[in-house]
């Protein structure tokens, strides 16, 4: 009986090493590998930033997804997501414009705005829309909707490699906490 008593007591033991380390292990800044966002099959990359926290994709079309710390005053993180998608640049800023209606103090005009851009050679479509997001779990879950969010967005339109679709979704004060970071991993675009 005292043999079993000290088997089951290292045996509790070498568990609560194994949770102590795998958390130490997880808590370290993120290596560089897990901060790289690899699109067609690597010959795309970007950096995310350090803060960011690298998630298991809700959806199956979803590449990769990470959580940005929240904002100030704010409880709820942003959720950063990429994948490659058909159809045009347009008719993908619509189904974004879509999934918001106006909030009542943002005028129609500040409520979607787009700019053409040019990183590393490559044509980037930066969306902003702000208003009450319908959120969704997956494509066919009923929508929650999200009063004062706002959503950063990026069309990278390559020639012989697809679109890609950047979107980050969360609190208005959150995102806007997080907009020079993913300008700075936008920034951070090369081709391989």
């Amino acid at each position: 009986m005292l043999l079993t008593l000290r088997c089951t007591a290292s045996l509790r033991y070498a568990f609560f090493l194994t949770l102590v380390t795998a958390s130490q292990a997880t808590s370290q800044d993120a290596k560089p590998a897990d901060r790289t966002i690899g699109l067609a099959e690597g010959k795309i990359t970007l950096e995310a930033p350090k803060e960011w926290i690298r998630k298991q994709p809700r959806t199956r079309i979803v590449e990769h997804e990470f959580a940005t710390p929240a904002g100030k005053g704010e409880a709820v993180e942003a959720r950063f997501t990429v994948m490659a998608a058909g159809g045009g640049v347009e008719a993908n800023i619509e189904r974004w414009v879509g999934q918001f209606t106006a909030d009542e103090a943002t005028p129609a005009k500040e409520r979607v705005k787009v700019q053409k851009l040019k990183i590393a050679g490559q044509e980037v479509h930066y969306i902003e829309i702000s208003g009450t997001f319908k959120d969704q779990a997956g494509p066919f879950a009923p929508a929650t909707s999200r009063p004062n969010y706002r959503l950063l967005g990026a069309i990278i339109v390559t020639e012989k490699l697809g679109q890609h679709f950047l979107k980050m979704t969360g609190p208005k004060e959150t995102v806007t906490g997080q907009e020079k970071a993913f300008q700075d991993m936008l920034n951070s675009l090369k081709l391989n």
